[in-house]
């Protein structure tokens, strides 16, 4: 626990920098957290969630220094998020866990297509704590399609396995059930202390407890991972042009 709580006040201050100083220090934070993990990592016994963590500063480090101002946002994130991913599934390979283990399962049924809807209600939510700018200039199926696409695969598929799949369960198996997703959900809300909202921090947090529960109760990501798209598309895409 106490090797947890620093990792997470370290991550909270590189955010911190990231917004309050500049974008360097914070990528500066960044690095030198993951070179700590690695190595942190590296020693013996086996350190699942200390590995684990190596995802997180990874975010930042790859979405600070890629030059992608110029390109369009839509297309920030599949550049981003595809080595995430690929780091992700290395991770998850060294730390010997299956598809079962982290909840990469398609479990489809009423239930799960209940909580995947539940990304409506939270993505308008969320819309009026932040009042986005679209990300499409109109909103029509051929504008529509490509982005909500985009935004389901990584943000939604990605982050969920990332967070609620591979963090999830190390910081379960390591701190215990709730200390484990109250853990996971804390570093998740610290990510988007760069909207420069605590309402919206304490509401991601909600949500991502909510996720977390989700998921330990059905063992299965689908859920969470259509909901976490559905906020996101609504937030992103649909609300700012409907409301």
């Amino acid at each position: 626990m106490r090797t947890a709580l620093i990792y997470l006040m370290a991550l909270t201050m590189a955010e911190v920098a990231t917004v309050a100083l500049s974008p360097m220090w914070g990528m500066v934070g960044h690095v030198l957290i993951f070179s700590a993990i690695l190595v942190h990592s590296s020693f013996p016994p086996r350190k699942p969630l200390v590995l684990s963590l190596s995802l997180i500063p990874l975010v930042r480090i790859i979405s600070l220094t890629m030059p992608i101002a110029d390109l369009p946002q839509m297309l920030w994130y599949p550049i981003i998020y595809t080595p995430l991913l690929a780091a992700t599934l290395v991770a998850t390979r060294i730390m010997g866990y299956k598809r079962e283990d982290i909840g990469a399962t398609i479990k489809l049924s009423r239930t799960q297509l209940a909580i995947g809807l539940t990304g409506i209600v939270f993505g308008v939510m969320e819309y009026f704590i932040l009042h986005p700018e679209p990300l499409v200039p109109d909103l029509n199926w051929q504008t529509l399609w490509l982005p909500a696409f985009i935004l389901l695969v990584t943000t939604g598929f990605t982050e969920e396995l990332i967070f609620r799949g591979v963090l999830q369960r190390t910081a379960v198996e390591t701190l215990g059930n709730w200390r484990g997703i109250v853990y996971v959900s804390f570093l998740f809300a610290i990510l988007h202390v760069g909207f420069l909202s605590w309402a919206d921090v304490a509401f991601v947090f909600a949500i991502a407890m909510f996720f977390g529960w989700i998921v330990k109760k059905t063992g299965s990501l689908l859920g969470v991972t259509l909901s976490h798209g559905l906020t996101n598309i609504m937030l992103f895409l649909v609300a700012p042009s409907l409301l």
